[in-house]
């Protein structure tokens, strides 16, 4: 019989210790965290952007967001401004020191990437990552299924 993969396990550990590891990194040499320069990363693409899309982005909650972003304008890597179309709405801005630490960053990220894949080929490599798309995109319903194995009623 083949020993099932404790699969979300190794997810939890790996994503717990890969990030750890980036905060501190990120911390001592440019003070952000992995969230704030996810934030960074987002602006990068698309500047003026709605803090909710933000969050949506990057999977946070709207008031965990605010916070980050509150954190992130006193260090003055953004500002907030109201959206002119929806007074409601606020949208973030990317400020030229964030756009500095978004830029000097890109290339530890690269490097950090070329790290977590260089025990791989190129074929592993690409289904590496299309199990994290998977992940990603339907994880929902890969947690709402119910692949528990049948009962002895069912058999």
């Amino acid at each position: 019989m083949k020993k099932q993969l404790k699969i979300f396990h190794l997810l939890q550990l790996a994503h717990a210790a890969l990030f750890k590891a980036a905060d501190r990194k990120l911390k001592s040499e440019m003070q952000i965290s992995t969230t704030q320069l996810g934030v960074l990363f987002s602006l990068a693409k698309c500047d003026n952007a709605p803090i909710t899309a933000i969050a949506d982005q990057l999977n946070m909650s709207y008031s965990s967001m605010s916070g980050v972003v509150d954190r992130m304008s006193k260090a003055e890597l953004v500002k907030r401004e109201k959206n002119p179309n929806d007074a409601r709405v606020q949208n973030v801005i990317l400020l030229p020191k964030g756009k500095a630490l978004c830029e000097q960053s890109s290339h530890q990220v690269r490097n950090i990437n070329r790290a977590l894949l260089s025990e791989f080929s190129i074929g592993e490599q690409e289904t590496i990552a299309r199990f994290l798309v998977h992940v990603a995109k339907n994880a929902e319903k890969i947690v709402a299924s119910d692949n528990s194995p049948p009962s002895k009623k069912e058999i």
